[in-house]
């Protein structure tokens, strides 16, 4: 059967019957319970297996845009669930052997690609597989748009989503009466073909009590009015109360969930080394975050962030005033610190670092041990398990616990972090595997297969040279937390460890207690290309790629990645969010306010198109392409 490395990034979707926040309220608890039931017969049925490959595979979203010439507009084509059903007859034709893989992200204008029936990792030749899959699943997406005077861009979020006129068909927002009550988003932005998306909208706005709440700190050119306060009818309390100076206001789920990004999940060979992976990689993710950077632009407005992360933990934050700490507790159990998209909280193999005091639910967690259950893992699933289903449908309510875990992976799906631990599904030849999610998507397929490649390299040189990343956790989400301001690729500093190779027991001096000795502030230049004594995580992995037999062309190729991400890391070669960042701002209309016009949108979408389709940009990709 198909191996399915990388199912969807928005989680489980099941067909049905969609219930209303006030139905799913009365079923919060049974699914959480049978949820916990479900895990602990997985748990028990695979915590043993062992043997697996190393196997993974790649997704990446598409946004998908049209041009009009003759108004100079760019705009977010709303047709994804109409293409998807044309990219998906390849696949229903042939189950074993198709090349590509579809599937619907929450916006409608937006696209999900994954690599075919067989996921990477059989032979190191896959190394160079990988992007030509990414072109292939490019000239597909252009096939089928063939007529529709759409394109497909892989750009982490469009400058002008939620002004007027955005998208294609214009569709007006209904603040009244949409699922998200937004100003600006209409539903229809929202992906139309499954209830899922909209349900989530809905159910995640009246869960909270009121409308999400994002405030993006805006860019101050020397034109932006100090203050800066956007205007606001009197009929909309929200944002009027809500709104901060000095910030662009963005109120609905689809201003995170709409932006596009970058994702990899690898099969481990059995649980540990799933774990291990799990917190190795979790240290990485800031840097490799500030390094894929994509996104400077919202609503029209240019920001003082980089990247999506903060915008999307704003855009599904569901905690109630009472969760937030704004109220005393009376309906809801805990005072939780933070959103359900967010960074981990906790590493799974080692407790040694993990100094940030965990909420959990601990009847679960008691439940959970009880089961056979470590502590560590007990806790993970417990954290996770403080939130409710958002999302359940009739169908799907009475499930045998024994067979099933659509109710574990309800709510597991919906825990959205920088890692995800995935345990098998059930009945599948599918081992334990962990998500690496923190990547914006880059413009071409080079630059997606060398950051993808990059990071599944890391994962067998962390294997085979036994790499300890290790920070407390609170340094990983301080850096977590810088990794999103502009520029942080150049201007920031992050906590990592001196010592990433294991010193031979002899000549290693006695361990300390403290940790504080272990880590040191670096630039992600000196962390991907090494700096005195400390190596680089490039020359790590090349030293790895030189370990191993490799014919000459994939070498070849993994070369020209690492380069090339050592070039993003020494600022070399500017992040996207840099890139659009200079061209706004050196438009002949720019008017040095922080506002990204029509016109300038529609420069830029031009200039990045052709990027995208083969054109040379030295400053973004050198001479890479």
């Amino acid at each position: 059967g198909s191996l399915r490395l990388a199912p969807i990034k928005m989680g489980l979707l099941s067909e049905g019957r969609p219930l209303t926040w006030n139905q799913t309220k009365k079923y919060v608890d049974h699914v959480r319970n049978a949820g916990i039931q479900q895990f602990l017969c997985l748990y028990h049925k695979l915590k043993d297996r062992k043997g697996d490959t190393l196997m993974w595979g790649d997704e990446v979203e598409y946004a998908l845009l049209t041009l009009d010439e003759g108004n100079k507009r760019a705009r977010l084509r709303l047709i994804g669930p109409k293409i998807l059903k044309l990219l998906k007859k390849p696949e229903a034709e042939d189950p074993e052997n198709h090349v590509s893989k579809w599937s619907p992200e929450y916006a409608s204008y937006m696209i999900e690609g994954t690599p075919g029936a067989t996921p990477y990792g059989g032979s190191f030749r896959d190394f160079s597989v990988a992007e030509a899959n990414m072109k292939i699943r490019r000239q597909q997406l252009y096939e089928v748009l063939k007529g529709s005077e759409a394109f497909p861009l892989c750009i982490t979020g469009f400058p002008r989503l939620g002004c007027p006129g955005f998208s294609d068909p214009i569709s007006q927002p209904c603040p009244s009466s949409s699922a998200s009550r937004s100003l600006y988003l209409p539903d229809e932005a929202v992906w139309y073909g499954h209830p899922r998306f909209i349900t989530l909208t809905r159910n995640i706005r009246e869960r909270r009590g009121e409308k999400v709440v994002i405030n993006v700190p805006v860019f101050k050119d020397i034109n932006t009015p100090s203050p800066f306060k956007e205007q606001f009818s009197s009929a909309d309390g929200e944002g009027g109360r809500n709104a901060k100076e000095d910030h662009i206001y963005l109120d609905a789920m689809g201003f995170g969930m709409g932006l596009c990004c970058l994702q990899v999940t690898f099969q481990a060979c059995d649980i540990d080394e799933a774990r291990r992976l799990y917190d190795q990689l979790a240290v990485i993710c800031p840097v490799v975050m500030a390094m894929s950077a994509g996104v400077p632009v919202f609503k029209g407005y240019l920001g003082e962030w980089d990247t999506r992360f903060n915008i999307i933990t704003g855009a599904v934050d569901d905690r109630t005033a009472e969760e937030r700490g704004l109220k005393p507790l009376k309906e809801n159990q805990f005072v939780l610190p933070s959103s359900r998209y967010d960074i981990i909280d906790s590493y799974l193999h080692s407790n040694e670092y993990n100094d940030v005091e965990l909420i959990y639910d601990q009847k679960i967690f008691q439940q959970l041990k009880d089961g056979g259950v470590d502590d560590l893992l007990a806790q993970h699933i417990a954290h996770l398990f403080v939130r409710d289903t958002v999302s359940l449908f009739q169908e799907k309510i009475v499930q045998d616990n024994e067979k099933e875990c659509d109710h574990f992976e309800n709510i597991q799906s919906t825990n959205w972090q920088s890692m995800r631990f995935k345990p098998p599904p059930p009945n599948s030849p599918i081992g334990w595997r962990v998500e690496f999610r923190p990547l914006e998507v880059q413009l071409t397929d080079f630059e997606n297969a060398a950051f993808i490649v990059f990071v599944v390299l890391l994962t067998r040189a962390i294997l085979s040279f036994n790499l300890n990343f290790y920070i407390p956790i609170s340094k990983m989400q301080d850096n977590m937390r810088r990794a999103s301001n502009r520029d942080a690729v150049n201007q920031e500093m992050f906590y990592f460890r001196r010592q990433v190779v294991p010193e031979d027991e002899e000549t290693s001096p006695t361990h300390s207690t403290s940790h504080e000795e272990e880590y040191t502030l670096m630039t992600a230049d000196s962390i991907i290309n090494g700096k005195g004594s400390f190596p680089g995580l490039v020359p790590i992995v090349r030293m790895y790629v030189n370990s191993i037999d490799i014919d000459v062309e994939t070498r070849c190729t993994i070369m020209k990645y690492l380069c090339f991400m050592s070039k993003k890391a020494s600022g070399e070669l500017m992040t996207t969010a840099g890139w659009i960042r200079k061209f706004v701002m050196s438009h002949p209309q720019y008017k040095h306010d922080s506002v990204v016009t029509d016109e300038i949108t529609y420069d830029l979408i031009c200039e990045l198109k052709e990027i995208s389709e083969g054109k040379a940009c030295e400053d973004l990709i050198g001479s890479f392409m």
